[in-house]
């Protein structure tokens, strides 16, 4: 008897767990269904919703890349940048090597090349050979010597810190060998690389610190529209709400369409912003190469798998938004609704 009780009992909670999950897939289908339906029955507060937030994806998305290209330029300069020191003409190769073995013991020093001022003039015609006239010119052997007697002997050092040179200046001011022989009428060009570098860093700082705030922005105005959406949506149809608790219908059913609303637009703003970003990177990156700027790294990203995960962050971001929004408006509707109730009581 014990037994049957036992097995009766079983059979009847794995109908009821049946019978449960049957009702969890009924009531999110209709959630979906209703989130759906709203959604289109409000259409033009919808597609204001979603216009903002997509501006909203939007400066995010060019915040984000701003940075990134302005920091991997910086970065690309820091790397292929390298310090001039120049010499008198005519510094032999002897006294450069001697100088140079002298800088090559300083910790930052990655690569050190000299250049006597012959090899400078077979430089600086190789860099003109498409002039012809100039190159007539020079074929006059009295001209190459006068060339050669006024170029500067050179040395150029690649460093691994461009943002600290301060060894590399005391070397250069200190020592007797650099001192006697350096061009007293052309300096070094560490300070005019630094200033070149620091510029684009303080560019990508300016990007970044002002796409936050612009980010903030738009952000805090999505989150009120779409608020606003939603409390007129559910101002709206108060009475079928109504109506639906008077059947039973709990918080979280009344909650789930107006959510699925906002993250409907979540889901189209990202994929729009995601879109248009990726299609205004690719007019405007041929231009910003043309002035110089690294536009390398994000290409690669862009070009390859990670792409998706690009549209599904962005599509993410503007469904918390969406839910975040809509979660406010909810609460404050279903908390000033329990309250009148209370009142009325």
């Amino acid at each position: 008897m014990a037994n049957a009780q036992e097995k009766s009992t079983k059979k009847n909670l794995k109908t009821m767990s049946k019978n449960g999950s049957v009702h969890r897939l009924r009531s999110g289908s209709r959630i979906l269904r209703y989130g759906a339906i709203g959604f289109a029955r409000n259409i033009w507060l919808s597609i204001a919703s979603t216009l903002v937030m997509t501006i909203t994806l939007i400066i995010l998305f060019t915040t984000i890349l701003a940075s990134a290209i302005l920091s991997s330029t910086a970065d690309t300069m820091r790397e292929k940048i390298d310090i001039t020191i120049y010499f008198k003409p005519g510094t032999s190769m002897t006294t450069l090597g001697q100088m140079a073995s002298t800088m090559s013991n300083d910790e930052n020093i990655k690569s050190v090349e000299v250049s006597t001022s012959e090899e400078e003039y077979d430089a600086f015609l190789r860099d003109n050979a498409d002039d012809e006239s100039l190159m007539s010119a020079l074929d006059d052997p009295a001209m190459r010597e006068l060339m050669i007697s006024t170029m500067q002997s050179t040395m150029r050092i690649k460093v691994y810190d461009i943002d600290n040179l301060d060894s590399i200046e005391k070397i250069v001011t200190t020592d007797r060998m650099f001192i006697t022989n350096i061009d007293q009428d052309k300096p070094p060009t560490y300070d005019v690389n630094r200033a070149e570098i620091e510029t684009i860093t303080n560019w990508a700082n300016i990007a970044r610190n002002g796409g936050i705030i612009l980010s903030i922005v738009f952000v805090a105005i999505s989150i009120l529209v779409i608020f606003n959406t939603i409390r007129m949506a559910i101002f709206s149809r108060r009475e079928e709400i109504y109506m639906m608790k008077l059947v039973g219908a709990d918080n979280s059913f009344i909650r789930g369409p107006f959510l699925i609303e906002a993250q409907i637009c979540g889901v189209i703003s990202g994929i729009i912003a995601a879109t248009l970003s990726y299609v205004g990177f690719h007019i405007l990156s041929p231009h910003l190469e043309n002035y110089g700027i690294n536009v390398s790294a994000i290409s690669n990203i862009l070009e390859t798998n990670w792409l998706v995960v690009v549209y599904f962050i962005t599509i993410i971001i503007g469904i918390l938004i969406g839910t975040f929004s809509s979660s406010l408006a909810i609460r404050k509707y279903l908390r000033g609704n329990r309250g009148s109730r209370k009142h009325r009581k």
